[in-house]
């Protein structure tokens, strides 16, 4: 995040630093564009020219780019199954809850509105009794 804003910042100086917003939204809130919490949290290397407007402003990568990059990591770390974000993701909820965290805890962590969503996680703990632990347990 430090390196979105840095650029962000930088992009603001330089006479730029706004991100293209719909229509309706961009007459709604004129300012909103230039803002720090429109900005985009991957952005793109290179400013660009909006063609229907002419503005110029910085868009973000693109997902296959992300992929690309996570599946890169992945193969120089040595890991020879599948690894995209979702994998990241689906590890990082697990691991949570394999670490004791509670289910809203990660919920509001993935950023789900429905805690029924994030209980699809649970199905890989089936730890039986042994997921209760004594206070005991943990000196």
């Amino acid at each position: 995040m430090e390196a979105a804003r840095a650029i962000h910042e930088r992009d603001l100086a330089d006479g730029f630093g706004a991100t293209i917003l719909p229509n309706a939204l961009a007459r709604k809130y004129p300012k909103a564009a230039r803002s720090w919490g429109w900005q985009w949290i991957f952005p793109g290397a290179q400013r660009s020219t909006d063609p229907r407007s002419g503005a110029v402003a910085r868009h973000h990568i693109f997902p296959e780019t992300i992929q690309r990059h996570v599946r890169e990591a992945s193969r120089l770390a040595g890991i020879n199954k599948p690894c995209t974000p979702h994998v990241l993701r689906h590890c990082f909820a697990t691991h949570l809850l394999q670490a004791g965290y509670d289910i809203r805890t990660v919920q509001e962590l993935l950023g789900h509105s429905d805690v029924a969503t994030t209980m699809i996680y649970t199905h890989v703990l089936n730890r039986g009794g042994k997921a209760v632990l004594s206070p005991l347990d943990r000196l």
